[in-house]
């Protein structure tokens, strides 16, 4: 890696941190939900386009976002350094575990190096797949509405491709459930 991507990735990191800072010490701080405008029944751009993408696991195998295509996906944009983040993966790797893909798909998205994300997992166990974003990953939650790339950033996609919420900072996880019975 040349020194101006180390300082480039070195600059967002700190931004993101930042950021998670300031979520994270706002314990009673719910996330800010955003709901995008309804499309007619038809997908929105944004999960179209999600759909049409490929990140590689952990493994460095690329999965395609179509596999979890027709189903409700919880998609969550995350990072070993953001204090929020690694917060609430064990509260999410349960409902996945619980869920076990039957009504809906987890998927974590990483804003991170993929050496990063692979050191973290293997500490912990969480339970459902995770891909690696990098930097690009960045690009995708800005489809989503997360204008300033703020982490953790969540989306709850319908089985329709319809973004039904979408959640920036720590979730509050009564309200994630609650949506997600909603489906």
């Amino acid at each position: 890696m040349n020194k101006k991507k180390l300082a480039a990735f070195a600059a967002v990191a700190v931004i993101f941190g930042a950021l998670g800072a300031v979520f994270g010490t706002k314990k009673d701080a719910a996330p800010l939900t955003t709901t995008m405008a309804p499309t007619g029944g038809k997908a929105h751009t944004a999960s179209t386009n999600l759909y049409a993408r490929t990140l590689d696991d952990l493994a460095g195998k690329p999965q395609a976002f179509s596999q979890w295509q027709g189903k409700p996906l919880l998609v969550n944009f995350w990072a070993t350094w953001c204090a929020p983040c690694v917060q609430e993966m064990p509260e999410l790797s349960a409902i996945a575990d619980k869920e076990a893909g039957k009504r809906f798909n987890v998927i974590g998205v990483g804003i991170d190096s993929p050496t990063a994300m692979r050191e973290f997992a293997a500490k912990h166990n969480i339970k459902y797949p995770l891909l690696v974003g990098g930097m690009g990953g960045t690009d995708i939650a800005r489809e989503f509405g997360n204008a300033n790339g703020g982490l953790p950033f969540t989306v709850l996609i319908g089985a329709d491709g319809q973004v039904r919420k979408t959640y920036l900072g720590k979730l509050k996880f009564d309200e994630l459930e609650a949506d997600l019975e909603a489906l």
